[in-house]
């Protein structure tokens, strides 16, 4: 059974690697300090298990977990026992182990990932209405229909009971909501971001931190939302 750890500190990755190596049949494939380093890794690779923290800076266990489409069993390994209630919400999580964790204890959650079938492979979100092929809005300024290059707009911005687009070309403020305008919007090219944005995902520039860059727009990311911004994405 191949497996990686998943954790901030570099003292519980070596404790759960020593913990795996007195396991007959498990193999630790990779460490890492960090979930976007993981995420990488198994975009390009499958494992049968994966130990993760829930508490790591930026990006949690959950988030983690979010973000993938293919599921490995997951065994959670952290400090605080608050989550676990939560954590069997989720078909992929085998076990929960509190730290420290014992030798028996951890060869208890062996055992029940074995004994357990693999989670379903993927997940599919409710559809939407195929808008894919529909490249042109038309809004509503001054009672004139205005159309609108779909793929041009890079950003839309709440601003009470307007919403601002932005295009390559030109700038919009259109009296709607951020809901509206969502539902009209292919999927495959916008996301909304945070509660007052929604942004073009093929006009990003640079991510960091809790924030994207688009032309010269810094545009916050939810927590809640970041998990599909980083699905989107073609990480190398």
């Amino acid at each position: 059974m191949n497996c990686i750890i998943i954790d901030d500190e570099a003292t519980a990755r070596a404790i759960i690697n020593q913990l795996c190596t007195n396991v007959n049949g498990l193999h630790v494939a990779e460490e890492f300090p960090n979930a976007i380093q993981a995420i990488k890794y198994l975009n390009q690779n499958e494992v049968d298990l994966i130990f993760l923290d829930i508490h790591m800076p930026d990006f949690t266990g959950f988030d983690f977990i979010d973000t993938l489409k293919h599921l490995p069993k997951i065994i959670l390994t952290t400090s605080d026992s608050n989550f676990a209630i939560q954590a069997f919400e989720y078909d992929c999580i085998v076990d929960y182990l509190v730290k420290p964790i014992t030798q028996d204890r951890f060869n208890k959650a062996i055992q029940k990932a074995k004994s357990l079938s693999a989670p379903a492979r993927s997940f599919s979100k409710d559809n939407k209405q195929d808008t894919g092929s529909v490249n042109d809005l038309y809004v509503n300024i001054d009672r004139r229909l205005i159309k609108i290059d779909i793929p041009s707009i890079y950003l839309i911005e709440a601003k009470g009971d307007y919403i601002l687009l932005k295009t390559e070309d030109k700038n919009y403020t259109v009296h709607s909501t951020l809901k509206k305008i969502e539902d009209k919007l292919p999927e495959h090219l916008f996301l909304k971001v945070h509660r007052s944005f929604i942004i073009n995902t093929k006009k990003i520039i640079d991510i960091e931190d809790n924030s994207v860059l688009i032309k010269k727009d810094v545009i916050p990311v939810s927590r809640s939302n970041r998990p599909e911004l980083m699905k989107r994405l073609n990480l190398l």
